[in-house]
């Protein structure tokens, strides 16, 4: 078991880890990103990464106090989804109006990995290998997609 303080320092390792392994790929666009924050300049609209002890999870999150406005987001993605998972290569899981972790309302289009553990090292390597590909295929498919969402600026 860790104290807070070597729990919080192994994840800052590894997402700083991370965030230099990525530092090396550029945006479906050719640009410098931000991998680990990465903006999709839609507010309440979010592309992220979880990891703990049990598992990995990846996610579009759409966050939008109004839980109207996140059904609406939803069903923009719905109308998205080939597209998206033609990106992917896969078929994520899609949940309307579910809690977060801090019991709020969210709504999250998601795939997660199970038995990996951010605190061990020697599943690093695991880790990147599921998080950068699906970044970067996120990253591609808002390459385009990113104009049909411009209405929730």
């Amino acid at each position: 078991m860790y104290s807070k303080d070597q729990a919080s320092a192994l994840k800052q390792a590894f997402w700083t880890a991370f965030g230099q392994f990525m530092a090396l790929e550029s945006s479906a666009e050719g640009l410098k990103i931000n991998w680990i924050n990465y903006k999709t300049g839609i507010k309440h609209l979010h592309f992220k990464m979880q990891a703990d002890k049990h598992a990995a999870c990846i996610f579009i999150e759409m966050s939008h106090p109004d839980a109207g406005i996140q059904q609406l987001m939803m069903e923009q993605f719905i109308s998205y989804r080939n597209i998206l998972q033609a990106s992917l290569g896969e078929q994520w899981g899609w949940n309307l109006h579910q809690q977060d972790e801090h019991y709020k309302t969210v709504s999250r289009i998601s795939t997660s990995i199970e038995g990996v553990s951010i605190f061990k090292q020697e599943d690093w390597p695991t880790l990147i290998s599921f998080f950068k590909p699906r970044m970067m295929a996120l990253d591609a498919f808002w390459t385009d997609a990113q104009y049909g969402f411009e209405l929730f600026r």
